[in-house]
């Protein structure tokens, strides 16, 4: 279970340079943000910050954005980028919803979703990242050629998933059920906190990459 009351937790965010605040200003100019015309990949629902950081720290090349909406989870990321120097990497504090009005269209380059919440009960099927619903939002802030990477422990949201991914009009590019055995798709693979932890107990992982037809 996700952190989400940490005393000081919402003040260290308020005072943080690396945490944007009212960051819908920056909706078609995130790249004065950082200072040049580099790709924009987002994490959404990026946890403690594990899999983000390493993206950052091992492509310098490429301007980095987490989103999280838990202030306490957060947290716990801000505290992990504060030990290195980046110059490539901020934080949201949002719901993924509201990714349309904070990015423009053709703004991020791709979208990371790893370990989402499953949200189990059919009648919360929307508020899935993978829905259709979600993949009409990611539709609106994609490149032309942007992609969608997901990774999951759970078979059932990962079904759910592919299906999405149809429903929603969009293209499979890959997909496994089994990534730390696929010598393709796991090439180059950067473990989240939860991926780790999965993995050590045995759970096979899956990931998807999916893209908009065009």
């Amino acid at each position: 279970m996700r952190l989400r009351n940490i005393r000081g937790a919402r003040e260290a965010m308020l005072e943080s340079p690396y945490v944007i605040d009212a960051p819908e200003q920056w909706k078609g100019r995130w790249a004065e943000l950082f200072g040049n015309s580099n790709p924009i990949q987002i994490e959404v629902g990026m946890g403690k910050g594990r899999f983000i950081t390493s993206l950052a720290e091992g492509n310098p090349d490429i301007n980095y954005i987490g989103i999280e909406k838990y202030s306490s989870v957060l947290l716990r990321a801000l505290q992990r980028r504060e030990e290195g120097e980046l110059h490539n990497l901020y934080y949201l504090r949002l719901d993924a919803e509201a990714l349309p009005e904070i990015f423009a269209p053709e703004e991020v380059d791709r979208i990371y979703l790893n370990f989402s919440d499953p949200w189990p009960k059919d009648r919360h099927a929307k508020r899935r990242l993978t829905s259709p619903q979600f993949f009409q939002r990611y539709d609106r802030i994609l490149k032309k050629h942007g992609l969608v990477e997901f990774k999951t422990d759970n078979q059932e949201l990962f079904d759910f998933s592919l299906a999405s991914v149809e429903e929603a009009g969009w293209i499979l590019k890959a997909s496994t059920r089994d990534l730390h055995h696929d010598g393709l798709l796991n090439e180059g693979n950067v473990m989240t906190e939860y991926e780790a932890r999965f993995s050590a107990e045995g759970k096979a992982i899956c990931k998807l990459i999916a893209y908009r037809k065009r």
